[in-house]
């Protein structure tokens, strides 16, 4: 039988490097030289890059926060999956901030939504890693279920990547999109935990 442990010092671990993600991110957006509001013209795809970003990484924050109220235990499998997740998540200040700069061209575009493809793999891994040491009648496997939205997302950053190449506009509208669909809080644990 695999050793299990308490899952209260990766939780704290992973919200800290979460808080840091976001504090990087506000750190790059730079300051305008002139105190005007035309000086932040040229800043306003970097800031809207930064918002994009800032949505991700809440939500990314909000359903690791919910998936692990359902979770018991926890292994050195789940601790690897999460450190995964989190590396991935920490490349997106790197991302953002290129992409802002260099005005929505197609290969950050591109780069972009490799990351955001990667964090949905790493999260998707974490989920499965999390299943393997929990009973199939558990609340976290009635809670994961088929998992339509992770699915969908990860079609969404797949069509995307090439896609920034022909029309990077429409590759960062359907990152908005997978954003969307996830905004609201994934309620399938609250109610698997009601149960």
């Amino acid at each position: 039988m695999r050793e299990t442990m308490r899952k209260g010092r990766m939780e704290a671990f992973s919200d800290g490097v979460i808080a840091i993600i976001i504090t990087v991110m506000v750190l790059e957006l730079g300051v305008p030289h002139q105190p005007t509001l035309a000086a932040l013209r040229p800043l306003l795809p970097t800031i809207a890059c930064y918002a994009v970003s800032f949505v991700f990484v809440g939500i990314y924050w909000n359903n690791h926060h919910h998936l692990f109220q359902a979770v018991e235990v926890i292994d050195g499998r789940v601790l690897w999956a999460n450190l995964h997740l989190l590396f991935w998540l920490s490349l997106i200040p790197f991302v953002t901030n290129w992409m802002g700069e260099g005005r929505f061209a197609p290969w950050p575009v591109a780069l972009y939504g490799g990351v955001l493809l990667c964090a949905g793999i790493a999260y998707f891994l974490l989920t499965r890693a999390l299943l393997a040491i929990h009973p199939q009648d558990s609340a976290i496997a009635a809670a994961l279920g088929a998992d339509f939205k992770g699915k969908i997302s990860l079609l969404f950053y797949v069509v995307a990547i090439p896609l920034a190449f022909m029309q990077a506009w429409m590759a960062c509208a359907l990152y908005v999109c997978v954003a969307a669909i996830w905004l609201l809080p994934d309620r399938r644990i609250e109610r698997a935990l009601k149960h």
